[in-house]
């Protein structure tokens, strides 16, 4: 049995069984649970035995599911037929887990909000993702790359670009370079601030990333407090903890 790459859902299957060890390899200890999104025809999902990971999987391909089912032998109570997307996590997972994928591009972003919905259970993230978007994420402040996705996921956990991966080991072939990157989550429970103010003048300041934060940002403040120096950068000079120290001047708090 052979499954069909659907370009509707952004597959390109991972073919080379080097990459796919080295991948399952780079999840850090032994996680309560692992939950690989998409596994498709299961080339990281026939490593979690070696590892003896307690493992689920997500699928949305119904003949990925079968596939998983009759060539890898995968127990139904393994699987969840369904959207990574619009499941109610917290329900289904109320301790630690990790996750580990290789994500379809076209939804890595939404992927990545939702785990920060889910921060205090996710613990780690393996993924592999387009090199351009692990490039942007894993960006220190400062780059022309950084942006919301930076400084969201690197207040809560500490992320590695661990490796670069050619077009030609995937089927079909994406035309974009792809890469592995990881998050580890880091100390953080709570951010020293607003933390739903956080993520919105984050993203108010990205949005208009060219302009200075006095003009991107003056919805949120009193003009006096607009005087301040940090309001004549850009939003890429500004690190994690500037930001909390911006959410704190804010005249919402």
């Amino acid at each position: 049995m052979y499954v069909r790459p659907k370009k509707s859902l952004g597959q390109h299957f991972l073919n080379d069984q080097n990459i796919a060890r080295k991948i399952v390899d780079s999840i850090v200890g032994q996680p309560e649970l692992v939950l690989e999104i998409g596994p498709g025809m299961g080339v990281l999902t026939r490593y979690f035995a070696e590892k003896q990971f307690n493992f689920k999987v997500v699928e949305i391909d119904k003949e990925s599911v079968e596939y998983l089912k009759s060539n890898l032998q995968i127990p139904d109570e393994k699987i969840i037929f369904g959207d990574f997307l619009q499941l109610e996590l917290e329900k289904l997972f109320p301790s630690q887990y990790a996750i580990i994928g290789n994500f379809p591009y076209n939804i890595s972003s939404q992927i990545f909000f939702k785990v920060l919905d889910n921060r205090q259970h996710v613990s780690q993230v393996v993924c592999m993702i387009q090199k351009e978007v692990a490039e942007r994420i894993s960006a220190p402040p400062g780059s022309k790359t950084y942006g919301i996705l930076s400084v969201l996921l690197q207040a809560f956990y500490d992320i590695k670009y661990l490796f670069t991966v050619n077009e030609n080991v995937f089927m079909p072939s994406p035309k974009v370079k792809s890469a592995v990157i990881r998050f580890t989550r880091n100390s953080t429970i709570k951010l020293d601030c607003n933390e739903e103010l956080f993520f919105k003048i984050v993203k108010a300041s990205f949005n208009q990333r060219r302009k200075t934060l006095r003009n991107s940002l003056r919805a949120f403040y009193k003009p006096e407090t607009l005087t301040s120096d940090i309001f004549n950068l850009r939003p890429e000079r500004l690190g994690v903890q500037d930001f909390v120290e911006l959410v704190k001047m804010a005249n919402m708090c």
